[in-house]
C-alpha cells in the first residue's frame, strides 16, 4: 500500500503468530491488506464478518478503536450493529506502564533506544527477534567462531553492539552471543548492517532455517580493533562473558 511509510517491526510475522497461538487462540484469521480491502467502511466489514462467519458472539477491541476506510468505524458503530447482529462489544482501556499507554510506536523507541528490560515488560514477554539464517561471507568460520547470519531486514533493531541471547534453533535453546553492527574492524568502504549469532556448543547447518534469539543481557557496544588477532580475543572473551549471564 504505501511501503515507504512503513514503520519497523517489532515481531517478524512467525514471531507474531507464536506469540498469540501461546495465549490459546484456537483459530486465527490473516487477511491479506490491499487497496480495495482499505476501501471498505467499517459497517461493511462487520456485515462481511457476520456474513461469512456465521454468528458473532462478541467482540473485544480498544476503547479508542477505530477502523475502516478513513477510519470510519469506532466502538459506537460496533455497539450499534451488535445490537442488530445480536453480538456483545467490550471496549477495554489501553494498558499502561508508568502512567503512559503501551503502544507499538512506544515499544519500538524503547528497543532502538535498548532499554530492553522496559520492552520485555510492555511486550508481558522477553523481547526477542527472529529471522531466516543467510549465507554471510565465512569470516566467523575464518576466526573459529561460525556465525547464524539472520535476516532481519523490516525490523526494530536494538543499539549496535554485544548482546549475551538464547538462540532457539533446531528445536533446542543454545547459549549464543550476538553482534549487530557493521563490523568496523574490516574498514569496509560500503559497510553493511550483520545481525549474527554465534551459538555455543553448537554444531550443524541452519541456512534456511528460522532462528529465534530472545536478549539476555548487553555486553558491550560495538568496537573497532586494531587487526583480526585481536578481534578474534576479544570474541573469545565475549563468550566467557555471555556464559555467566545465564
Amino acid at each position: 500500500m504505501a511501503p515507504s511509510r512503513v514503520p519497523p517491526l517489532v515481531y517478524s510475522l512467525p514471531q507474531k503468530l507464536r506469540a498469540i497461538g501461546s495465549l490459546g487462540a484456537e483459530t486465527l484469521l490473516l487477511i491479506h491488506f490491499d487497496r480495495p480491502f482499505s476501501e471498505q467502511t467499517g459497517e461493511d466489514f462487520v456485515r462481511a464478518l457476520a456474513r461469512d462467519l456465521g454468528q458473532i458472539q462478541s467482540l473485544c477491541v480498544g476503547a479508542n478503536f477505530v477502523f475502516g476506510h478513513k477510519r470510519g468505524g469506532n466502538v459506537e458503530l460496533l455497539r450499534k450493529l451488535g445490537a442488530e447482529l445480536k453480538f456483545t462489544v467490550h471496549g477495554l482501556a489501553a494498558v499502561s506502564l508508568d502512567g503512559r499507554a503501551v503502544s507499538s510506536t512506544r515499544i519500538r523507541e524503547a528497543i532502538r533506544a535498548g532499554d530492553l528490560d522496559r520492552v520485555s515488560q510492555m511486550l508481558g514477554r522477553a523481547y526477542s527477534l527472529a529471522g531466516t539464517v543467510v549465507r554471510g561471507d565465512g569470516l566467523g568460520h575464518q576466526l573459529g567462531f561460525p556465525t547464524a547470519n539472520l535476516d532481519t531486514n523490516g525490523l526494530a533493531l536494538p543499539p549496535h553492539g554485544v548482546y549475551a541471547v538464547q538462540a532457539e534453533a533446531g528445536g533446542k535453546a543454545h547459549r549464543a552471543v550476538l553482534n549487530i553492527g557493521v563490523r568496523p574492524t574490516l574498514g569496509n568502504p560500503n559497510p553493511q548492517l550483520r545481525v549474527e549469532a554465534h551459538l555455543i556448543d553448537f554444531a550443524g547447518e541452519l541456512y534456511g532455517q528460522e532462528t529465534e534469539v530472545t536478549f539476555v543481557d548487553r555486553l558491550r557496544p560495538e568496537a573497532r580493533f586494531p587487526s583480526l588477532a585481536e578481534l578474534r580475543a576479544q570474541i573469545a572473551r565475549d563468550i566467557l562473558e555471555a556464559q555467566l549471564r545465564f
